[in-house]
């Protein structure tokens, strides 16, 4: 790529950033979640359950989300807090190992609220717990690494050291990126340099047809860091932005196929 075709490039992904990163884009995306609860814990929660749920088709994942909120209620912390998950999260048929949403059973579900629970009745919150552990991890320890192993009985949770983990870095972005129409900015000490940008095979797609990273790259915690890295050139303090814009170019193209 030529000096020009990557100035041609930054251009166009910063125009579709801000294109993209409005209050409407929250309207059919999973992050539609962070605004519907008042309290920090009760977003928290929420909102990691949602980014952990949000594979597949959205058409199938978001009622589900939908339906644990109805579940909790005003409070979604006060019903895990409680173990009323347990009460009436249940199975249409009677049986904990039938399928809640896509290979996920009610008892994955309810190991992974069990989880929840534990860290909630420690620090009262995810944000708070997640922050105490960095500071007695070190700096050196990724966050992202750092959420997996504290969920080490859950299948929700992404694990393994080489994974993109790309609902984990969903969720970072949501808690760390601030003054967004859509992401809420609530971990005020974490920095949003610090993010890698969520990789999934959209944008992993859209990167490769920009020449962003090499062809043959695959969906791995390598690729998502050397593509922030490419982000840093455009937005040094804030890589993520670049989440819209490939989401962004994605769209474009689809509604381009469709008119032509």
């Amino acid at each position: 790529m030529t000096t020009t075709q990557a100035a041609d490039t930054d251009k166009l992904l910063a125009e579709l950033a801000d294109k993209y990163e409005v209050s409407s884009f929250s309207d059919t995306d999973p992050c539609q979640f962070l605004r519907t609860y008042k309290k920090d814990c009760d977003i928290e929660s929420c909102a990691f359950t949602a980014a952990m749920l949000s594979f597949g088709n959205r058409t199938q994942f978001l009622p589900k989300i939908q339906y644990l909120c109805s579940l909790a209620g005003e409070s979604f912390a006060a019903w895990i807090v409680s173990g009323n998950y347990r009460q009436t999260l249940l199975p249409p048929d009677g049986n904990p190992d039938s399928k809640f949403y896509r290979f996920y059973s009610y008892n994955d579900m309810y190991t992974f609220f069990d989880e929840i629970q534990s860290i909630l009745r420690i620090s009262g919150s995810l944000g708070t717990f997640f922050r105490q552990s960095l500071e007695y991890g070190g700096p050196d320890l990724p966050l992202d690494r750092l959420i997996s192993e504290c969920f080490p009985k859950s299948s929700i949770v992404a694990k393994g050291k080489n994974s993109a983990n790309k609902r984990i870095h969903m969720f970072l972005r949501w808690m760390v990126r601030r003054n967004s129409p859509v992401d809420i900015g609530l971990w005020t000490w974490y920095k949003p340099e610090a993010l890698i940008i969520p990789l999934d095979v959209h944008v992993l797609a859209q990167a490769k047809n920009l020449g962003l990273i090499p062809q043959n790259a695959s969906a791995t915690r390598k690729t998502a860091v050397m593509l922030t890295e490419r982000m840093k050139q455009i937005w040094p303090k804030d890589p993520c932005k670049g989440d819209f814009a490939l989401y962004g170019l994605g769209i474009d193209k689809t509604e381009s196929a469709l008119t032509n």
